[in-house]
């Protein structure tokens, strides 16, 4: 496997601006990814996403917003590092209108930039895959029951 890119597809029965809304501000990512999450929904925030009661941190770099259609960020850079193109991982989010929903594409890009050791490299890839995996669908599920603001 090359793990460069990981990608997953789906589609969700919600507009495009209510699933843009879904996965760019913090008010709704806390209910359907992390437990808690503070950024500024603008290219250049910097923020986090927290799980658990703090055991899991992850410093969150907003990349680009344009609404209603790409939302994307980085994480996963070295602790106390600003995230750049050749430390941390790239998070895509492109929506495309589908009759009255919403076909939702995530990629996450940048895994051999990390220059992770192959076997850190290969888990961290599984483990991100298993987590879109269980998040996606608790998305899928959330984004129907949003009222337009």
């Amino acid at each position: 496997m090359e793990f460069g890119k990981l990608e997953r597809e789906i589609r969700i029965d919600a507009a495009p601006e209510i699933v843009f809304d879904v996965v760019s501000r913090p008010e709704h990512i806390r209910m359907w990814w992390s437990d808690d999450a503070s950024f500024d929904s603008e290219p250049g925030a910097v923020g986090e996403l927290v799980w658990g009661d703090r055991a899991a941190v992850e410093a969150i770099t907003v990349v680009d917003v344009e609404p209603p259609r790409r939302f994307s960020f980085r994480w996963v850079a070295p602790e106390g590092a600003p995230a750049t193109e050749g430390n941390s991982l790239l998070v895509t989010i492109e929506l495309e209108p589908s009759g009255d929903g919403t076909i939702l594409r995530l990629t996450e890009s940048g895994w051999r930039e990390k220059g992770w050791e192959a076997a850190v490299l290969e888990e961290a890839f599984h483990d991100h895959e298993r987590g879109w995996d269980l998040f996606l669908p608790r998305l899928r599920s959330y984004a129907p029951s949003v009222v337009p603001r």
